[in-house]
């Protein structure tokens, strides 16, 4: 338990009631508050929070944070201007700053973020610094996993894994930092030391509406480098191919900045990359020297990821052959061109890419294992980015020699008309080698019993997800398992 008025240290509010009551915990939402618990009546897409008030109090709240003034007889309100602001500044005094007790590195992009977290996890661990990560695929730390609602969790929760890693003794934090998280506050307060940026292709404009604004809203982590309690120095690892990226440079307030690329000179760069189809060599040239390295992932996007990772690691002090030793060591990523084995003469992979950059980048690795044919199935999200949709399409069916075109968490949307936006990006080119399947599962049988030996199939955005939204019902759905039961019935047919 602690003081309500300590909990507020630092805020800027107005309090109508008892600022010496104990609180026990905070919450954003009603259904897991307890008694003596703060409830903040945040305000989401398609409710207000307010509306939430009487549920919390009914469950023991002792106390309310609002943008508004609401009566609440015998209770204590805090009334703020900025509730999400004010949900990081409460949860920071609540965990007790956490953040001061690790090495928190934020990963931001379109692209790469969740593979980069697993390198530098592996490289970390392998030197025996315990690792904890928020990220994509799950948050985890120490032998536990959660599943991850969000890419980069509302604040509160933030603050609640980072203090639990450090009081499981973690050292190092990284965090995949979405341009969401970044707008809404989600890490408001929580002092970054190293700060990652990989690219930024066209995505998530439904939220961020221009490209302006989605880079702005990525700046963030790096500008805001210059909070230094912790007295260490700042990094900043920055992609130097990517136009955006050599901007960022210049905005930056890290005290060093590392850059690293492909075909611009930079600080860490690639040599001599040859690509296989179980592994990726190329000879990295870091500030402290270079050295032959071969991971087991394939494609030049995670050339960049491994270098990023190598990037954090130096700039931290880690020696070369620990940065290569963990690199060479790190696992594979679920759903990032993840194998699907069931005894086929084929080649079947699931990858998470769901921009047209990331398809893109995917295809031309897989182009470069010499496929007979390269099968593609994809889809796009409905109720986001609707612009994306057409450039999907037609780097979908420039670099596939066939594609099936079918659903991806079409939410509330009409797939049909997900499809149509899709095919606009193929048209244009006038090109006639795809088909459209909405039935995401029947897309995938259309795949196998097309694809022949020597074939690869990549079935494309969802990765590691478990699941299609459907309306507004999640119902499981695992692309690694529908490819598997129907490679696995062809298999047999032909045995």
């Amino acid at each position: 338990m602690i003081r309500l008025s300590e909990l507020l240290l630092g805020l800027e509010c107005r309090v109508i009631g008892d600022d010496k009551i104990s609180v026990g915990g905070i919450s954003y939402d009603s259904r897991n508050i307890r008694k003596n618990d703060i409830f903040f009546a945040v305000k989401g897409h398609n409710t207000e929070g307010g509306l939430y008030v009487e549920s919390a109090l009914k469950s023991g709240a002792a106390a309310v944070v609002s943008e508004n003034e609401i009566d609440l007889p015998g209770k204590t309100l805090i009334v703020v201007s900025d509730i999400k602001s004010a949900l990081a500044r409460i949860s920071a005094n609540f965990y007790g700053h956490p953040d001061k007790e690790l090495l928190v590195v934020g990963i931001t992009g379109t692209n790469g973020k969740t593979t980069t977290t697993y390198f530098i996890e592996s490289i970390f661990n392998n030197i025996f610094r315990k690792t904890g990560v928020i990220g994509t695929v799950n948050y985890r730390y120490s032998g536990k996993v959660m599943p991850a609602p969000n890419t980069t969790p509302q604040s509160s929760d933030v603050y609640s894994l980072l203090r639990e890693m450090a009081d499981h003794k973690n050292e190092v934090a990284v965090m995949e930092v979405s341009s969401h998280a970044l707008d809404l506050k989600r890490v408001e307060g929580v002092e970054f030391d190293v700060a990652v940026y990989s690219n930024l292709t066209q995505d998530h404009l439904d939220f961020h509406r221009t490209m302006e604004n989605y880079f702005n809203a990525k700046a963030k982590l790096f500008t805001n480098l210059n909070q230094n309690n912790k007295k260490i120095p700042k990094f900043a690892i920055i992609n130097k191919d990517d136009e955006w990226g050599r901007k960022l440079i210049s905005l930056t307030n890290a005290a060093t900045v590392l850059t690293y690329g492909i075909h611009s000179p930079a600080d860490i760069y690639a040599e001599n990359i040859r690509i296989s189809s179980k592994s990726t060599e190329f000879i990295l040239q870091t500030p402290v020297g270079h050295k032959k390295i071969r991971i087991p992932h394939i494609g030049e996007h995670n050339v960049y990821n491994a270098m990023a990772a190598a990037g954090v690691a130096l700039s931290q002090g880690v020696s070369l052959e620990a940065v290569i030793a963990g690199l060479e060591g790190a696992p594979m990523v679920p759903g990032r061109l993840e194998r699907v084995e069931a005894g086929q003469p084929y080649t079947a992979v699931v990858d998470y890419a769901h921009t047209d950059d990331a398809l893109k980048n995917v295809l031309s690795s897989l182009r470069k294992l010499n496929p007979a044919r390269l099968i593609t199935v994809f889809g796009c999200g409905g109720d986001r980015d609707r612009t994306k949709r057409p450039l999907m399409g037609a780097v979908a069916t420039e670099l596939s020699d066939f594609v099936f075109v079918t659903s991806d968490n079409p939410r509330t949307e009409d797939p049909q008309k997900i499809a149509l936006d899709i095919e606009t990006g193929i048209r244009k080119f006038n090109r006639n080698n795809y088909q459209v399947i909405i039935d995401r599962e029947k897309a995938i049988a259309a795949a196998i019993n097309m694809a022949q030996k020597g074939d690869v199939i990549l079935l494309a955005g969802k990765g590691h997800e478990t699941y299609q939204i459907i309306g507004k019902e999640k119902i499981h759905f695992n692309d690694a398992e529908i490819a598997n039961k129907y490679i696995s019935l062809s298999v047999k047919t032909h045995a």
